[in-house]
C-alpha cells in the first residue's frame, strides 16, 4: 500500500500564546491601518499625533527618543505632517537650535476621529469578549509589555523605521 502525505494545512492543535499574539496583533495592526486610510492617515502618524497631544511642545528630539525613532525618518514624517497642517513646529525660545512640536487646531480634529477609529476597532476586534473579557486581556498584555521592557502607549515599530533590517541575510560590514 502506497503512503500519503498528509496535506499541506494549518498546523494542528492549540497554538502558542506568542504565536496568537503575533497573529492577532499583526491583524489588528493592518486593520487598524486600513480605517486610518479612509482619513489619509498612516498608523506611525496617528501614533506621532497622539504622543504630541500628550507631550505639547516636546523638542524633536525628545520626541524621536522616546519613539524610538531613527531621527532622519522622524523629520520625513513630521514634514508629512506639516504639510497637512496637522502639526506645527515652533523655535525653542531657549535655545534656537532646537524645534518644539505642537499639534494644531486641525490635527485636534485629527485625533478625535483617530480616537473614534480607534475605538471601533477595538470593538471590532474584541467582538468575541465581554467588557470583564476585555479588561483581564488589558491587564494581561500590559503585564507582558512591561516585562518586555515596552514603552507604554508607543509601538515597537516606530524602533525599525528607517532602520535597514538586521538579520542573518541583512547588508552589514564583515569582519576581516
Amino acid at each position: 500500500m502506497k503512503h500519503v502525505p498528509p496535506r499541506p494545512g494549518p498546523p494542528r492543535g492549540r497554538q502558542g500564546a506568542a504565536f496568537l499574539v503575533a497573529q492577532v496583533g499583526a491583524h489588528a495592526a493592518a486593520k487598524f491601518a486600513e480605517r486610518l486610510a479612509d482619513f489619509d492617515l498612516t498608523p506611525p502618524q496617528a501614533g506621532i499625533l497622539r504622543a504630541l497631544s500628550a507631550s505639547p511642545g516636546i523638542s524633536q528630539q525628545e520626541l524621536g527618543r522616546l519613539l524610538g525613532i531613527f531621527p532622519s525618518r522622524l523629520v520625513l514624517l513630521l514634514d508629512e505632517l506639516d504639510e497637512l497642517g496637522l502639526i506645527e513646529r515652533r523655535d525653542d525660545p531657549d535655545d534656537r537650535r532646537v524645534y518644539q512640536v505642537f499639534v494644531t487646531d486641525k490635527g485636534r480634529q485629527s485625533l478625535e476621529a483617530i480616537g473614534r477609529i480607534a475605538r471601533a476597532h477595538q470593538d471590532a476586534l474584541c467582538a468575541a469578549l465581554d467588557e470583564d473579557e476585555r479588561q483581564t486581556l488589558a491587564s494581561l498584555l500590559s503585564r507582558i509589555a512591561e516585562e518586555q521592557g515596552l514603552t507604554p502607549g508607543v509601538h515597537p515599530g516606530f524602533a525599525k523605521m528607517g532602520r535597514p533590517p538586521a538579520g542573518p541575510h541583512s547588508k552589514r560590514p564583515r569582519k576581516t
